[in-house]
């Protein structure tokens, strides 16, 4: 592996994962205020119309990003611009097709699916409407961050992450402000229709990078022939390449769907899922435990553990995003040895940085949830949120796994098992949803959806293992056990002493902030060490870590031999 490549992975992930980070803090910070002011039932009806959406939005672009990507980089590495910009043309000109329709679509069906089968109510489907304006932009804005990744130029995709959730964030919460004095309904769709002003802002950063990016390879073509003989060489390919006849968009399109169809599958899945949990919550539970009840669990889990079990993926994310064209451009090549190392690479970055996040979340889901969202509306609520925040969150650790493994597997173009394993993966989510929840309610429905995960992540490996050489943490897996076993049992220890003594104030989401501070501090402070000890972390790991978290593993080394 190049030094470069190294570099445009390690570049590509941290900048993405910045992004992402704030984004998604922005991101919960939003669902504060929005819990407070639309209650768990009002975010019951947001978190079905939202994550409809979510769905359409990854299908009406088809995976095609993902597939314009990998496509863009292997025609660059090939030397041959000219054909990777005529598939990005032919990909706009889709994006902008299906985002019309999906709009449509999802204004015209929103009763259907809000009232007849989530059993959200009226509400839900004015909130559904409220949303479906985005669809004109997402799809367009997706192919564009498909075109950036493929080139390997990371920053529009990020910064256009932030501006999406800032702008959102303002106008979710006061169009939900302004619109509640109507009704609950209203707020709730007024907190929707913050999405289609982000989608507008993003949108708006996107062209900005399009056209200077367009500027800077313009300037480049006419300063080639003196810059290098490389360049020489690559402007030949390139002029050969304009010389024949250029690929119909039929053509395009039966290729970009080709490699798409099956991504979009994959894509869709952690979505899919959480549809089905917003779907079918309210039909079976209702019975049970109420209408009301079961769409403020509905509310619960979508507006509070989906919102904090998704902070553990973003680097996950990130590093699917940053690796799928690497790899591809490596595959293409039949460079066996570099997929080798950038999938052993990816698999122990993805696990080693996510696993902290999952046990910090789920140790300290009580003082995070009264601290960031309050009490919940029921007593219910008040007993069970903090356990499905923790559930849902470990079933991220599998999530992580699952996204990076099927990243690589995309980049190396083998869509069929991807297929294959979502194909089991919503089959054992959809048969434990509906066994389970007799005997487990809410819990079960929630713990199908680790199931799904753990199914999906064994399947991925499986078949990388037939394709590729590597390795993940190989004898080291047991001393992450321990490494695990031990954090969990010190971390709950330390949860239940603070929540039991620590209460210095008189408002309990204060008490709640300093509990949440000292349980997060000091499971981050065990992590490390312990990978230390228990030799989990080796000197050659370290060199692969980005710089700032090397430092900080050399310096909580030098303290824990000091100790």
């Amino acid at each position: 592996m190049t030094k470069e490549t190294k570099d445009s992975l390690v570049k590509g992930t941290l900048i993405l994962t910045v992004a992402a980070l704030v984004a998604r803090f922005i991101g919960v910070f939003q669902r504060i205020p929005l819990v407070h002011l639309l209650q768990d039932g009002g975010m019951g009806s947001y978190s079905i119309a939202f994550t409809l959406y979510s769905v359409l939005l990854v299908v009406a672009t088809a995976g095609i990003p993902s597939a314009l990507s990998k496509m863009v980089s292997e025609k660059y590495a090939m030397g041959r611009p000219a054909e990777a910009e005529r598939i990005y043309r032919a990909a706009i000109w889709f994006a902008v097709i299906a985002g019309a329709l999906m709009t449509i679509l999802l204004y015209v069906f929103a009763p259907f699916y809000a009232e007849t089968i989530s059993h959200g109510g009226p509400d839900a489907t004015l909130a559904t409407r409220a949303i479906a304006p985005a669809m004109l932009f997402f799809p367009l804005i997706a192919i564009m961050r498909g075109y950036f990744q493929g080139r390997q130029n990371m920053m529009p995709n990020g910064i256009s992450q932030v501006v999406e959730q800032v702008f959102r964030l303002v106008t979710s919460i006061g169009l939900a402000y302004i619109l509640l004095n109507i009704s609950l309904g209203w707020g709730v769709a007024g907190a929707s229709f913050g999405g289609v002003i982000g989608g507008i802002a993003a949108l708006a950063v996107m062209l900005y990078f399009a056209l200077k990016l367009k500027r800077k390879d313009g300037q480049k073509q006419l300063s080639q022939t003196t810059v290098s003989q490389a360049a020489v060489k690559q402007m030949a390919a390139g002029a050969g390449d304009a010389g024949q006849k250029p690929a119909s968009y039929g053509d395009i399109y039966r290729s970009l769907l080709k490699l798409s169809i099956p991504i979009v599958i994959f894509s869709v899945t952690v979505t899919l899922v959480y549809l089905i949990d917003t779907s079918i919550i309210i039909p079976l539970l209702e019975g049970s435990v109420g209408h009301s009840e079961a769409l403020g669990l509905v509310g619960i889990t979508s507006g509070r553990a989906q919102s904090l079990a998704g902070i553990p993926i973003i680097l996950a994310i990130a590093l699917s995003q940053s690796v799928v064209p690497i790899i591809s451009a490596a595959y293409s090549r039949k460079d066996m040895k570099q997929v080798g190392h950038q999938t052993t690479r990816v698999l122990q970055l993805s696990i080693l940085s996510g696993l902290p996040a999952v046990l910090l979340i789920s140790i300290a889901a009580r003082p995070l949830d009264l601290f960031l969202f309050g009490y919940e509306d029921t007593a219910y609520g008040i007993s069970h949120g903090p356990s499905l925040i923790s559930l849902l969150t470990l079933g991220a650790m599998f999530q992580i796994v699952m996204q990076t493994s099927g990243a690589v597997l995309m980049g190396m173009g083998k869509m069929k098992p991807l297929m294959a394993h979502v194909a089991v993966g919503i089959a054992i989510k959809l048969a434990g949803s509906f066994l389970l929840v007799h005997w487990l309610g809410i819990y079960g429905i929630i713990g199908s959806t680790g199931l799904c995960f753990i199914a999906m992540s064994w399947l991925n490996i499986r078949s990388l293992r037939k394709e590729v050489s590597f390795t993940i943490l190989g004898r080291r897996f047991i001393g992450l056990l321990v490494t695990v076993a031990v954090i969990a049992i010190l971390g709950l220890a330390a949860e239940w002493l603070t929540h039991t003594y620590v209460h210095l104030f008189a408002w309990y989401r204060l008490n709640e902030a300093i509990n949440a501070i000292l349980v997060c501090a000091f499971t981050v402070a065990l992590y490390p060490l312990l990978l230390m000890l228990t030799r989990v972390v080796t000197k050659e790991d370290v060199k692969n870590f980005p710089a700032p978290v090397q430092k900080l593993i050399g310096k909580a080394g030098r303290v824990l031999k000091r100790g």
